[in-house]
């Protein structure tokens, strides 16, 4: 059963739609802090749609991220005793907040950047950062560069792959498709 080509097909064609960039803006942002789709699915797409604006999307994706790490820090900062720790409690995830918090205290802003650049899910870090009271700037700066190296480097994939590799990516996305899902399940099971 192939259901990622008709959604791939779909995110070629959302790429194109004159709100495409504020989607992209609003994804991003959002996958920061609670939203589990990250926006690589909808940057790729776009960047292959129009690959004179890579750079554009990556720092519209960048900035949106970063934008949404900061909101998840301040969350985690002013709102982690009243409504985030009930919810970890609740939900059993108290050893992964435990298995988080030791790594902050091993690792420190290397953590940020880390879950910033790799799948790793980053709102758990960013809430977490202001849990434990990070400071703030190392973060930012963290997440800036983990965040934007992993858009540029998805933007500079699909620039200069170009039609050979929107063709391969066509033949693959099924492949492809099952594997996120299931990295993003084993990631969710490991990390949460």
């Amino acid at each position: 059963m192939k259901i990622f080509t008709p959604l791939y097909d779909a995110c070629l064609k959302w790429a194109r739609h004159r709100h495409a960039e504020k989607y992209l803006a609003a994804l991003s942002c959002a996958e920061s802090t609670f939203f589990p789709v990250p926006p690589d699915v909808m940057l790729a797409p776009m960047v292959l749609s129009q690959t004179e604006k890579a750079w554009r999307f990556a720092l519209v994706t960048t900035i949106a991220s970063v934008v949404g790490g900061v909101f998840g820090y301040f969350l985690g900062m002013f709102a982690f005793e009243s409504f985030i720790a009930p919810l970890i409690e609740q939900w059993g995830y108290g050893p992964k907040l435990a298995l988080a918090e030791s790594w902050f205290a091993d690792y420190g802003v290397w953590v940020v950047f880390l879950a910033g650049f790799s799948p790793i899910p980053y709102k758990v870090f960013t809430i977490s950062a202001g849990a434990l009271s990070m400071a703030f700037f190392p973060f930012l700066i963290a997440s800036a560069i983990g965040r934007g190296m992993r858009f540029f480097l998805v933007a500079a994939f699909m620039k200069y792959g170009g039609p050979p590799m929107e063709a391969k990516l066509k033949d693959y996305i099924e492949y492809l498709g099952w594997a996120v899902v299931i990295l993003a399940v084993l990631a969710y099971l490991i990390f949460m």
